[in-house]
């Protein structure tokens, strides 16, 4: 195996490449009590359309399948729902799709072997029926319908509608009643077969393991099955203006929320995402003057969540929160922006964001779940996670100054508003 270590954490990861062409990768914990399985396969909401490795022709599903997929892999064929297996062995199970990958998890301090034959199992096994696939169109379907009124998505949603004419990740990970209306069995299974072959996942095992005792372990469960070529997948071109600066909704909410955009292209690295979150910590963070004047003027009474999110074709910097006057925090936003951009970054401003951004990712590695799936979607993203460490210590004032002069354009931000 191969094995990275951080000595900064004093953590190592043992990565091993299967035959069949599934990563593993195993961060043992000394003494830690809780175990942490995620198995996941790179596979999102983003991927409609692709072509299957060996085939010629494109292949164009609905909206909404990689969710779906999810969904139907816990049925068995037995009747039985592995969730409720899981559950029943004390262990904490779950599942989860997003833009770019779908997982399945679970998280334990007894029973993980028998845990792990069920989620190897369920997996590995998929199960849809004409009848199985109807049934869960109407479960999606109230989903989608609940998220519909749900104010904090919808905010987070337009904010994506706001920002981008034909890229994917404008849209809802779950469809819509539409889309899943038509997705079948045969889709499915097409979309199983293809995104679901052991060359196209990741399994990441966080807790007191001996490496290569797990890593047996591991394959003792695997079905055997070949490694497929590569998929392509086929994705829209997306311009880099944004199709609206604002956009508002509806909804009952006992106070306005806002979601502040800024479309980014999609040429992103470690260095520029550490960057990214030191600049807005400084722009609108807890300790930042911006914060401090809008608290204390009665406009926003908590932190805004502050997020840079990115896959290899997107890249947007997203700030969230409540206040009763959300176009006064997106102006005062951009004023301070500019205010940066002329003035320049303070040098201790900089520094103590830099040692607090660095604070958190060390504290992640205290905590099973947050290494495992850090190291998942990493992964996927080609990204090994101590990268982070290693590439803070290049982030200066001049490359910050650079990113917020190349990526703060105020011809590339939006805002969405939910308001009574």
């Amino acid at each position: 195996m191969q094995v990275i270590e951080n000595l900064k954490v004093k953590e190592k990861v043992y990565i091993e490449k299967l035959e069949n062409g599934l990563k593993v990768m195993i961060i043992p914990k000394k003494g830690m009590q809780k175990k942490y399985m995620i198995w996941g396969t790179h596979y999102g909401s983003n991927e409609s359309s692709f072509i299957v490795p060996g085939e010629c022709d494109v292949t164009n599903v609905p909206n909404g399948v990689a969710h779906f997929l999810e969904h139907k892999l816990f049925e068995q064929e037995n009747g039985t729902n592995s969730l409720d297996v899981l559950t029943a062995l004390g262990v904490e199970a779950n599942a989860y799709t997003t833009n770019d990958h779908t997982a399945y998890l679970f998280e334990c301090t007894d029973n993980f072997y028998e845990a792990m034959d069920e989620l190897m199992d369920y997996v590995q096994k998929p199960y849809f029926t004409d009848e199985n696939v109807e049934k869960e169109k109407g479960i999606i379907g109230q989903e989608i319908m609940m998220y519909d009124d749900y104010p904090e998505w919808r905010v987070y949603l337009n904010a994506m509608q706001a920002m981008y004419h034909n890229n994917p990740v404008k849209i809802d990970i779950v469809g819509t009643i539409e889309t899943i209306s038509k997705i079948d069995k045969e889709i499915l299974y097409k979309c199983y077969h293809t995104f679901y072959n052991p060359s196209n996942m990741t399994m990441v095992l966080c807790g007191d393991f001996e490496p290569q005792q797990i890593l047996e372990e591991v394959k003792k469960r695997l079905i055997d099955t070949k490694a497929s070529g590569e998929i392509k997948r086929i994705y829209p071109e997306e311009p880099e203006e944004i199709v609206q600066e604002k956009i508002e909704q509806k909804l009952e909410v006992s106070q306005p929320l806002y979601t502040i955009g800024i479309k980014d292209t999609n040429q992103c690295d470690v260095k520029k995402h550490i960057a990214m979150e030191i600049l807005l910590n400084i722009i609108i963070g807890r300790s930042s003057n911006l914060y401090k004047e809008l608290y204390n003027q009665g406009i926003i009474y908590s932190q805004p969540s502050l997020e840079y999110e990115f896959t290899n074709i997107y890249a947007h910097s997203l700030i969230s929160g409540q206040s009763n006057e959300p176009e006064k925090v997106y102006q005062k936003f951009k004023e301070q922006v500019n205010k940066l951009k002329t003035e320049g970054i303070n040098q201790e401003d900089f520094e103590r964001m830099k040692k607090m951004i660095y604070g958190g990712y060390v504290k992640e590695y205290n905590d099973v779940a947050d290494i495992a799936r850090m190291f998942l979607a990493d992964s996927f993203k080609g990204i090994n996670s101590f990268d982070y460490l290693e590439e803070m210590k290049g982030i200066t004032v001049e490359y910050l100054e650079q990113i917020l002069k190349d990526v703060f354009q105020e011809e590339k931000m939006v805002i969405s508003i939910i308001k009574n």
